[in-house]
């Protein structure tokens, strides 16, 4: 299977711009964020396409900067499926989105970054610092779990909630004192002049992501679904295994550095995780997190929200 070497459109999103599709047609709206290895992998080599095509579906691909305006998408009934990282799916349930999740992912990297010039040497010296991330995404939970290990609470920062584009640009200026990140923005910054990683969590401990589904659409086509997330394993396969050409096809494709994009490939996992037990009980962490902080409005179970196909 050979990755198809060109340049990817960008999907701009304006949710009241993505149409509802009519509740006959067979399309398959995928939402992706531009740089996930596995996604624009399968993407490319259109192994959704493959499996759906004979079937009588169409796939449409729609791409996001990060997690929670991909959840956001899919409540609205814009897109049917997609990955994000551990935090957005606990604020999508909470808010009571019905979405699913409908299979794991070992995480890709995160780090806290620090601008050159940076005083700061440990964890506990960011306390009363500006510390950015996007609010509900991966990095947000990562975060937390880095001020934690650093004995530090919350509230000792100054949370500056910011998208990934928006916080580096503020990176860049000096305007915050750290950065929660996740590749392949980690990738494009950490080798930056005078840049510095504080801490990856590789020393902080192990997150998921996960593929998330609007729960009327699997509902209505779980044969769908479980090909659609057949097609990724796939994809994920195929990226362990050929991690040199995926790095050369996705830096031609996305316009990303050759040696960032590398980093990103050398160190993602693609390694897709059914939903047992263990994951479920993981997330749960996360949500128990969160809503310890106050920082989510009720109190929910994973488990509600997690489809087992077999059943």
């Amino acid at each position: 299977m050979r990755l198809h070497r060109r340049k990817l459109l960008a999907a701009a999103l304006v949710l009241p711009a993505i149409r509802v599709r009519a509740a006959d047609s067979k399309v398959l709206r995928v939402g992706f964020q531009k740089g996930e290895p596995a996604q624009m992998a399968a993407k490319q080599n259109q192994d959704i396409e493959k499996l759906l095509t004979p079937l009588g579906w169409d796939v449409q691909w729609i791409e996001f900067q990060f997690g929670p305006p991909l959840l956001e998408a899919m409540r609205v009934g814009s897109i049917d499926l997609g990955a994000v990282g551990d935090t957005p799916p606990v604020f999508a349930q909470a808010a009571h989105a019905g979405l699913l999740y409908v299979s794991a992912l070992r995480s890709g990297s995160q780090a806290i970054l620090l601008p050159p010039g940076s005083p700061i040497q440990t964890l506990s010296d960011l306390k009363g610092k500006k510390l950015a991330f996007g609010r509900a995404s991966s990095a947000h939970n990562f975060a937390i779990k880095a001020l934690e290990k650093g004995g530090l609470h919350y509230t000792d920062m100054e949370i500056v909630t910011l998208g990934p584009a928006d916080a580096g640009a503020a990176f860049q200026r000096g305007a915050i004192d750290a950065w929660a990140i996740w590749d392949p923005y980690y990738a494009l910054f950490e080798k930056r002049p005078g840049v510095r990683t504080l801490v990856t969590n590789a020393e902080i401990g192990e997150q998921h992501s996960f593929f998330m589904a609007r729960k009327a659409f699997v509902q209505a086509n779980p044969g769908i679904t479980a090909k659609t997330l057949e097609a990724f394993a796939t994809a994920c396969a195929w990226v362990r295994g050929h991690r040199d050409e995926v790095s050369d096809a996705l830096s031609t494709s996305t316009g990303m550095p050759l040696d960032a994009m590398r980093r990103v490939i050398a160190r993602v996992p693609a390694e897709m995780l059914p939903m047992t037990d263990d994951v479920i009980r993981s997330q749960q962490e996360v949500a128990v997190r969160f809503r310890a902080l106050g920082l989510l409005p009720i109190d929910i179970t994973v488990a509600d929200s997690v489809w087992h196909p077999n059943a």
